[in-house]
């Protein structure tokens, strides 16, 4: 039997050494406002794990990602862990927006800016961009993430790093934005981890072009004004803030309809996005 070792347990995602890999293992816990709820989302885990590995080989070209294999892990992380190899991350949420929503929407409302971004005015909730942009954020250990400057990246991370990262964030939300398309799904944003390697390149890591990492929206449903349709998770968030929850832990358990439909739609957009009928590994 494969022995591991448990490092960390993330809101989603438990870390595990294994004879000088990492495995990353994606559960079916989900997670809203930075605070997990009780309630799983079945298949959610592998679902995620899936779309990342069919992603990370489109891109492969592109930018060396973390994976070292999505098959050789144990049993009992069948579907939903990958071998990885180990990463120095980089301290930045590389985040690419192309419409305005979520807390881009907010910062824009108070500023008319995004991360230090000037937007035309008028924009309302669900407009596309006149261009995508990135829009980075400090990776907080505990807590919220909070919007930084393209400028705060350099400052932290060096002039050639930060110019690197937004180049690739944006070159990855705009061709995995333009192949969704095809299938009829909005790519409205995305975040994107990198890190290190061991001889010092820059890598892929994390997740890449998730329901949990992106916002995911059916174009024949677009309307800019309103709150938008969406394969991801906000469903969830906009259930849990219509029960008057307050945003701090515990967070409140799900209902089985609500989980099913989040389920229906994190597999509809995997389905969609990669052309494969999804089949449950367990």
């Amino acid at each position: 039997m494969t022995r591991v070792k448990h490092l960390h347990a993330g809101k989603v995602r438990d870390l595990y050494s294994d004879d000088g890999d990492l495995l990353l293992v994606a559960s079916d816990r989900i997670s809203v406002y930075d605070v997990p709820l009780p309630t799983p989302i079945p298949d959610k885990g592998a679902l995620l794990t899936q779309l990342s590995v069919w992603w990370f080989d489109r891109f492969r070209d592109l930018v060396p990602n973390h994976l070292v294999s999505a098959t050789d892990v144990p049993a009992e992380f069948a579907g939903r862990g990958v071998r990885c190899r180990p990463l120095t991350m980089i301290k930045v949420e590389c985040i690419a927006r192309g419409y305005l929503s979520g807390s881009g929407l907010r910062e824009y409302q108070r500023s008319g800016t995004v991360s230090g971004v000037p937007l035309p005015a008028g924009l309302v909730e669900g407009s596309a961009l006149p261009e995508p942009i990135f829009t980075p954020t400090t990776k907080a250990e505990a807590g919220h993430d909070e919007p930084i400057t393209f400028d705060d990246v350099v400052a932290q991370e060096g002039p050639d790093t930060a110019e690197r990262l937004r180049e690739l964030t944006l070159r990855i939300y705009r061709e995995g934005a333009a192949h969704a398309a095809e299938r009829g799904i909005i790519v409205a944003d995305t975040k994107i981890e990198f890190g290190w390697d061991a001889e010092g390149n820059l890598t892929l890591g994390d997740e890449l072009l998730t329901s949990d990492s992106s916002r995911f929206w059916p174009a024949d449903a677009w309307e800019p004004g309103r709150p938008q349709f969406a394969f991801d998770k906000q469903y969830v968030r906009d259930w849990a803030t219509s029960t008057g929850w307050d945003k701090t832990p515990p967070g409140p358990a799900v209902p089985d309809d609500v989980v099913e439909v989040t389920r229906q739609r994190y597999t509809e957009a995997y389905e969609r996005i990669t052309g494969l009928t999804w089949r449950p590994t367990a």
